[in-house]
């Protein structure tokens, strides 16, 4: 593989571009019928971000922005990262790439119908990409492996303790099964687990690590969504002693192990358990650190882990706890179970947090993120001091709507 791209490719490659504006979707979903035609390619992906059409969206987007930024990768850099990442918790590996390039390929083909120099240009293109990636994942699970604790593919855990956090969020504490170390994560990071439930085997799902590193153990804390079939079947079958499959953590969220400047939490329902990491790591590590935590949750009913936090708050010293409820109980007072009525603002995080100097860090639900991300950044929060996390395909990025 070249380098770098030849002219003719980059020239060729973007001329698609309109093509893929228009076409993208019907592309993307050709190509994933055409992937999943082999069983153990299927299995590698979450299905029910096929099912919704998020993936379908998401990799739509991916496409045509790769197409359209061809003559400039580096603006694809964080993307790559995120890509990377997440192909290493669902054990993507080197020798899956070429299913891909054949099923792209055919979709193009069944869609657009492009000439063959097209083609050929699109599939140059798709292999110089897959060794980038292939490249950076080889990183990643070199540095996981080099690591003590640290392991490659798919390991047993035994759920050590269930932990009811709220009405609908419990923590599970995961312990290797072969009882050695487990490798420390980055605060914000997650796990990809593994498990059957009824009607479908081999269900991935991601879960942010909730605790700070330890060596020993992982909580993860998960929220029972309607209709999640991983969150409920975590809920309602498993218990302590059982044992589930996870991969080495992952993630390009996360608190950097010497932070520079204030920092400024941002979270939304279960997107607490990122933060409850970085809070637990700030309060063991790095006692100077200026820190604020904001919280939005609905009532006290599903607030997890407030009082945990409250104390790592007062512990550490130079940290603020704010809870936002937007829909108080009855029983639910303002200076007692919360400290604000309503959603968290721009202009409320304006008057109380030093968004002029800090790094802002969010976790939450869609239309939380995409109303502070997109607020922060046109309140003049520069992006690269903008760090989020979305639960979802990258079509759903707040920065991208």
């Amino acid at each position: 593989m070249p380098a770098s791209l030849s002219a003719d490719t980059i020239a060729r490659v973007k001329a698609t571009a309109p093509a893929l504006a228009a076409h993208g979707e019907a592309v993307t979903r050709a190509m994933y019928a055409r992937l999943f035609q082999d069983a153990h390619i299927r299995d590698l992906f979450n299905q029910a971000n096929q099912q919704s059409g998020a993936q379908v969206r998401a990799l739509a987007g991916a496409v045509l922005a790769y197409a359209r930024n061809i003559d400039n990768l580096g603006a694809l850099g964080g993307a790559v990262e995120r890509m990377a990442q997440k192909h290493v918790g669902y054990h993507i590996l080197p020798e899956h790439y070429p299913y891909v390039a054949n099923a792209l390929i055919g979709a193009i083909v069944e869609v657009l119908n492009p000439p063959q120099d097209i083609l050929d240009a699109w599939g140059e293109a798709y292999w110089f990409l897959a060794d980038i990636l292939k490249g950076r994942e080889a990183g990643i699970r070199e540095e996981i492996e080099a690591t003590e604790g640290g392991w490659h593919g798919w390991r047993e855990f035994v759920v050590e303790r269930r932990v009811p956090e709220s009405e609908v969020i419990t923590s599970f504490i995961l312990r290797p099964k072969d009882g050695g170390a487990v490798a420390p994560h980055r605060p914000g990071q997650y796990l990809t687990l593994r498990f059957d439930t009824p009607g479908e085997p081999n269900l991935k799902r991601n879960y942010s690590i909730s605790a700070a590193p330890n060596g020993e153990t992982y909580r993860i804390s998960v929220k029972r969504e309607p209709e999640g079939r991983g969150s409920n079947h975590l809920h309602d079958n498993v218990r302590d002693g059982d044992v589930l499959e996870i991969t080495p953590p992952a993630g390009d969220f996360f608190l950097p192990e010497q932070p520079s400047r204030p920092v400024v939490l941002l979270s939304g329902g279960v997107g607490l358990t990122p933060m409850v990491s970085m809070m637990e790591t700030i309060a063991a590590r790095h006692p100077g650190l200026e820190a604020h935590y904001v919280h939005g949750a609905a009532n006290s009913a599903v607030h997890a882990m407030d009082r945990h936090v409250r104390d790592l708050a007062s512990r550490h010293g130079r940290t603020t706890v704010t809870a936002f409820y937007a829909e108080p109980l009855p029983g639910d007072a303002r200076g007692q179970t919360h400290d604000e009525d309503g959603l968290i603002s721009v202009d409320w995080l304006k008057r109380n947090t030093p968004l002029d100097q800090a790094d802002v860090y969010l976790c939450g639900p869609k239309p939380f993120l995409r109303a502070l991300v997109g607020g922060l950044a046109q309140a003049g929060v520069p992006v690269d001091r903008l760090h989020y996390e979305f639960f979802g395909p990258a079509e759903e990025d707040p920065l991208a709507a």
